[in-house]
């Protein structure tokens, strides 16, 4: 159910209203709406909204949606949204098997004595497809109440026509989303084109299915107590009978009827947001280790088996590709621009280097000349320079 506020101003709910979006977080989904007066036929033609303030529920495809006008009273809201949370074709969920009766541990709308009860159940993925099923079955279900209650009066009280057994509430109309129940639908639903109704979209065509389940209660289930021991992480494959047996009709043009032993669990629903949750509700209660490290597996494997995740690593492989390329290529052109700079730095430097030298070879011979004239001038005089006025030259003899 869809819960949907006007206001003129767009001001935030009030705290009640948002205690009881928290509240009722598992039956209904809560927002709000800025009334404009440009925008007045599309929610007239839309909601048949008129003026602000103003508040709309959504129930169920092709019903038509009540429209409260005026000032929300804080006790008149929560009456209306009592009366109001529930679906006319109700969704089986964790939270409504038992009450709903479409559950495989003994629970029936009926009663206990009641041996046998049926729920019907159509299955599909969210989408226009199945909005148009859920609208034609919420339309049996009108037609059954009817002829029930003109009729149950003349008719026995255990006859076997749908219309006595809604009356008594032996048979129960409701709708499974196949999305988020995959486990559930993939099992009464053990056809080949089983993806089309169940588990994530794998096909481009949404189709929805109906079946029908008999359940008749164990008439030993009350006499008869097993012990039921703990089972450990080893055992966690081996399951047992659940105590009313089960028959499942699925209509595809043609009945099939398949018995059933095992029933899996349906999967529980988040009983508030996220957001709203304090540390001590992050983790679930009701479920342990061993679970959360089977739904892990099962969900890696689903993702395995996605014919969509090969066209995914495909084109992540090529964007992955593509940016090295890019990267690769400015960094080359980088380079390259630097590289004209470069060489002009190289030319200037042989150019100085060459005046160096230059202007080197140029004053060499220079101070050569001076080193030359300076070391003669500052030689001191040597006996060699000149000769003695007694000296003579010494006759050698002959031997020397």
């Amino acid at each position: 159910v869809k819960v949907i506020f006007f206001s003129k101003t767009g001001e935030r709910a009030t705290p009640a209203i948002r205690q009881a979006a928290r509240d009722y977080w598992n039956y209904a989904t809560f927002a709000c709406v800025l009334w404009r007066e440009e925008e007045f036929s599309v929610w007239w033609n839309t909601f048949g909204v008129e003026s602000a303030p103003a508040v709309v529920f959504l129930k169920d495809p092709g019903l038509k949606p009540l429209v409260y006008h005026g000032s929300v009273n804080d006790s008149w809201f929560l009456d209306v949204l009592e009366q109001n949370k529930q679906q006319e074709l109700p969704q089986l969920r964790s939270l409504t098997s038992e009450e709903l009766g479409c559950d495989a541990r003994g629970y029936s709308r009926a009663g206990r004595d009641t041996l046998t009860w049926y729920c019907a159940i159509l299955a599909g993925r969210l989408g226009p497809e199945l909005d148009s099923m859920r609208e034609t079955m919420r339309r049996v279900q009108e037609t059954l109440s009817k002829s029930s209650e003109l009729k149950a009066a003349s008719e026995d009280e255990h006859s076997i026509t749908a219309a006595v057994a809604l009356k008594s509430k032996r048979l129960t109309l409701s709708w499974l989303d196949g999305e988020s129940q995959k486990n559930y639908c993939f099992f009464y639903l053990n056809i080949e084109s089983s993806y089309e109704t169940c588990g994530p979209r794998r096909v481009p065509t949404d189709v929805p299915r109906l079946f029908i389940i008999r359940y008749e209660r164990n008439a030993t289930e009350d006499t008869f107590k097993v012990d039921k021991k703990a089972k450990s992480i080893w055992e966690f494959h081996q399951q047992e009978v659940d105590p009313a047996a089960q028959l499942s009709v699925t209509y595809n043009g043609s009945a099939e009827v398949s018995q059933r032993v095992k029933t899996p669990e349906l999967v529980p629903e988040d009983a508030e947001p996220f957001w709203s949750r304090g540390p001590q509700g992050l983790l679930s209660k009701s479920m342990g280790a061993k679970q959360k490290i089977q739904r892990t597996i099962i969900r890696i494997y689903d993702y395995l088996g996605d014919p969509r995740i090969g066209p995914a690593l495909l084109l992540g492989a090529l964007m992955s590709f593509g940016s090295i390329w890019l990267m690769r290529t400015q960094q080359n052109r980088s380079v390259q621009s630097s590289q004209p700079s470069q060489a002009d730095n190289d030319v200037g430097d042989n150019l100085r280097m060459h005046l160096f030298y230059s202007l080197q070879d140029k004053l060499k011979p220079r101070e050569r000349c001076r080193e030359r004239n300076a070391s003669k001038r500052n030689l001191p005089p040597s006996i060699t320079d000149f000769e003695p006025k007694d000296s003579y030259q010494m006759p050698l003899s002959d031997s020397d």
